[in-house]
């Protein structure tokens, strides 16, 4: 029996076997008392019927046999029931010695039945909690082991249940901090292949320059040329590796949005203040449209940082001569920011995709951008608990809009 294994358990069963063998016990000394009583009564009541009967002058043979006489007569029988003694009456004393001896046997007997009937429903009953507690032993090993398939019961009521809905729940935080974790190798994994992806070719093209350089070192104007080409490669690993940083800062939790009442015109200025320059010199046009007082609340820099990405990515895409708008109003429901160019637009196939990191759409070419810009705005819209959404026909432009619930 595993289950007398368990302290608690063996001392709750010797205790309910002490105390069925007491009642045992107790049984027979009150079954054997009753007896005795019994047989002292019907002893007396023989000692007053012969000392009667001898007083009348009744013979002793006669006494002595009447004493040994097993058969019943009628008219005995009905002698007996007219002086009121029968079965039911109190008076009667009809059990001897010889019924009771054997009613103290059975009744013995009944004890032990009764007793080994409770014992081993006992013993089925623990039975069966081991079998609960090596189930739930076998579960819990599960979890140790990371391996969620298997649940404990905790459907009913009861401590014991209840103590598995705790340890379910414990089980629960487990398993996501585990995904969690998981999720993080597997985003560390992906962001280092990325960065030694696109870093890749800026390394190339910038050891290539380098060579070019100390080999012709009286050439000025090729050494001019390429150290400008050597810090544009660098200005592009710059820009790519802070771009990765941010996004794993966003996608780790590591950043605490905070947000404060902004004006919109000025935000958006900086935002675009160093676009503006290079606006000009690939001649496309910046437009704001909106009251520059009103006033947005969010995350001053990050915000910044995602209108700049949109912007960026409008000036990629619309030719010399585009031009790209940014309007901003307020609205009961809620603040929009929509970004909007008369580019070349982004096909079907590609708008859904567009906000995936690293996602190049079909019309990129050879376009600056390592496809980071666009999932960075998302993140950092959506993290501050807006939206951002795209509309666009091909070879029309596209509209990128921003939404703040108030």
């Amino acid at each position: 029996m595993k289950f007398l294994h368990e302290k608690q358990t063996r001392r709750f069963y010797l205790l309910l076997t002490g105390i069925l063998v007491l009642q045992v016990c107790c049984a027979g000394v009150c079954s054997v008392f009753q007896a005795w009583v019994f047989q002292k009564n019907l002893v007396k009541r023989e000692l007053a019927a012969a000392s009667y009967l001898l007083e009348e002058d009744v013979p002793p043979a006669v006494v002595a046999l009447a004493w040994n006489q097993t058969e019943v007569t009628g008219e005995g029988e009905k002698l007996m029931r007219a002086i009121g003694h029968v079965e039911g009456t109190q008076s009667c004393l009809l059990l001897t010695a010889q019924i009771l001896v054997p009613l103290f046997f059975l009744s013995v007997c009944m004890e032990i039945l009764f007793g080994a009937i409770i014992l081993t429903g006992a013993a089925l009953f623990f039975r069966r909690r081991e079998r609960i507690y090596e189930e739930a032993e076998q579960v819990i090993s599960q979890y140790a082991k990371n391996r969620f398939g298997k649940h404990l019961p905790a459907e009913y009521t009861g401590a014991l249940y209840q103590l598995f809905g705790s340890i379910e729940q414990l089980a629960q935080s487990l398993q996501a901090r585990n995904e969690t974790e998981q999720k993080a190798r597997t985003f560390l994994k992906d962001m280092i292949s990325n960065i030694s992806h696109q870093l890749k070719t800026p390394l190339a093209a910038l050891n290539m320059y380098m060579e070019i350089i100390m080999d012709e070192p009286g050439n000025e104007e090729a050494v001019i040329n390429f150290s400008r080409k050597s810090m544009q490669s660098l200005e592009r690993m710059e820009q790519l590796i802070q771009s990765l940083l941010k996004m794993a800062r966003l996608d780790t939790g590591n950043i605490v949005f905070e947000k404060i009442k902004c004006p919109v015109g000025e935000l958006v200025e900086q935002a675009v203040n160093d676009l503006s320059e290079r606006a000009g010199r690939e001649n496309k046009k910046i437009l704001m449209q909106g009251r520059p007082e009103a006033i947005w609340c969010c995350d001053w820099e990050w915000t910044k940082e995602a209108v700049g990405n949109l912007v960026k990515n409008a000036l990629e895409y619309t030719e010399a001569g585009g031009v790209i708008r940014i309007c901003w109003e307020e609205k009961p429901a809620a603040f929009y920011l929509t970004v909007e160019d008369n580019g070349c637009g982004i096909a079907q196939k590609d708008i859904f995709h567009i906000f995936k990191q690293f996602y190049r759409s079909s019309s990129s070419g050879n376009r600056q951008g390592v496809g980071l810009g666009l999932a960075l705005a998302k993140a950092i819209v959506e993290g501050q608990g807006g939206s951002l959404s795209v509309e666009s026909v091909l070879g029309e432009g596209s509209i990128f809009r921003i939404a703040f619930p108030r």
